[in-house]
């Protein structure tokens, strides 16, 4: 059985730098076609069925923009 994992941003945090995508080992993290209050297209999830929850991403922002969860079992 394959883990599943929710990636949560908070696009308020986020200043675009994009460290967060150059690392993803799954290309699962892209940049938001929005921009946030900052002025800047912060980090959002593309394909997060791809994640394997290395935290990878959590780990190199500067900003502490994003968590990764483990889904529980009914999680969305």
């Amino acid at each position: 059985m394959m883990r599943a994992f929710k990636l949560v941003f908070h696009p308020e945090r986020c200043k675009g730098c994009e460290l967060c995508k150059s690392v993803c080992p799954k290309g699962v993290i892209a940049m938001s076609h929005q921009v946030n209050q900052k002025g800047y297209h912060p980090a959002c999830a593309q394909e997060e069925e791809k994640c394997i929850g290395c935290q990878s991403c959590a780990l190199m922002c500067p900003d502490g923009a994003i968590e990764i969860y483990q889904k529980e079992e009914g999680d969305q």
